[in-house]
């Protein structure tokens, strides 16, 4: 089976070489580039990859490369030929023998939450309902965004895995990784559109909750008759918990939607006040104003999250069938987690182990890239006014951003 990774910054980086290191040879690990011109590098040749820890130093090799073909509308990729120079690279024109338009099986995207949708418009002829995406972005709304705009067809749709990473990383140099903060990752599986339970072991009543696990077998096994449809789901799970050195574990999709909105919330507070003031996480909080725009921030999102929940519930009663008792239901039971209280000791917590970094916003901002803000704060105003609830220092940190942004860096004193 072949796996593709796309977006080769640093969390794409340490993903690929963890992939390659657990993989058999037989297995191969393709790196998507977006065009010959970010292909051609002397690492790139060489298709290695470097990841440094502590002084130490760890490299894989092997992988396959594609470039996104700008010839193709079938979301064909062009075999990357280390062999010509950069400039015949640039002006390559592929020809039949040189183009992969074969679907893919499993696709890992670490690219940024706003460049993830034309990435997925361009390869999507090559997604199959049987194809697994597995989403690794900051922020929240993306894969409701991709159903909106790509993937409206549940019948069509690829099996999608949500993941929120903690791992902090940097990028040294060209496909040379710094893994500078250990963490994990916490992934689960969007429902199934065809109502497979793939959390099933997780409600057997005939042990006790701490013995209960998920297993592969809920998701596939090669005596189902539908194995085909369910393969690659099975075995990009099966992966994914292979990668230990990632910390990578299997959880409820809840528990990883719990996961996505306390980083979400985190996020929120620490990328847009930093891109804006120009400071790294630790130069926050040291003062009661900043203290004030996180707990108003704070409080905002969990007030959202709580209607949210709430509404979510109630849907869920609703569709029981009248026999149902619905009384002993707690009807908006919002986990402790998501409290502003809970969330403001959270991004105190992330401050104090990152405070020496500089957030992933502000390099944006002062390399002149585009931002995630869409996909943080603006994620929150969305949800505030999908629920009726006043959003306004997540409005306003939308647009303070957005006019740092549009403001050329050398024009600033």
């Amino acid at each position: 089976m072949r796996f593709h990774v796309l977006g080769l910054g640093p969390i794409g980086c340490l993903l690929a070489h963890n992939l390659r290191s657990v993989l058999p040879r037989t297995h191969p690990v393709t790196l998507i580039q977006k065009t010959a011109k970010q292909a051609w590098t002397p690492q790139n040749a060489a298709a290695k990859i470097t990841v440094e820890n502590q002084g130490v130093r760890q490299s894989t090799d092997a992988f396959d490369i594609e470039v996104f073909d700008k010839h193709s509308g079938s979301g064909g990729g062009v075999r990357f030929n280390p062999k010509l120079s950069r400039e015949q690279s640039a002006g390559f024109t592929p020809n039949d023998g040189d183009l992969r338009t074969e679907p893919i099986e499993a696709l890992f995207i670490t690219t940024k939450a706003h460049s993830t949708a034309p990435a997925l418009s361009h390869l999507a002829p090559r997604l199959t309902s049987r194809s697994t995406v597995v989403l690794l972005q900051n922020g929240m709304g993306l894969y409701e965004d991709l159903v909106q705009r790509i993937f409206r067809n549940p019948e069509s749709r690829p099996h999608f895995i949500l993941a929120s990473n903690s791992h902090g990383a940097w990028l040294k140099s060209v496909f040379h990784v710094v893994h500078a903060g250990i963490g994990h990752i916490t992934f689960g599986i969007i429902p199934d559109s065809r109502k497979r339970d793939f959390e099933k072991s997780m409600a057997d009543e005939s042990k006790p909750l701490y013995e209960r696990s998920l297993v592969l077998d809920d998701i596939t096994r090669p005596d189902d008759p539908s194995f085909d449809q369910y393969r690659s789901l099975r075995h990009t799970v099966a992966v994914l918990q292979s990668l230990d050195a990632l910390g990578c574990k299997w959880s409820p999709i809840a528990d990883v939607q719990l996961a996505m909105r306390k980083k979400l919330v985190v996020n929120a507070i620490l990328n847009p006040l930093t891109a804006v003031l120009g400071c790294r996480n630790g130069g926050l909080f040291k003062d009661e104003s900043s203290q004030n725009m996180m707990r108003s921030v704070c409080e905002e999102a969990a007030a959202a999250f709580r209607a949210q929940i709430e509404a979510d519930t109630q849907s869920w009663l609703d569709s029981l069938a009248p026999s149902v008792d619905k009384s002993q239901v707690p009807v908006g039971r919002v986990p402790k987690e998501l409290g502003a209280d809970a969330l403001q000791r959270e991004v105190l917590r992330v401050t104090h182990v990152t405070r020496g970094n500089m957030s992933s916003m502000l390099s944006d901002v002062r390399k002149n890239n585009p931002t995630e803000i869409d996909f943080l704060n603006g994620y929150l105003v969305r949800l505030g006014e999908q629920y009726n609830i006043p959003m306004p220092v997540n409005r306003a940190l939308v647009q303070l951003v957005k006019m740092r942004c549009s403001i050329p860096i050398d024009q600033t004193f």
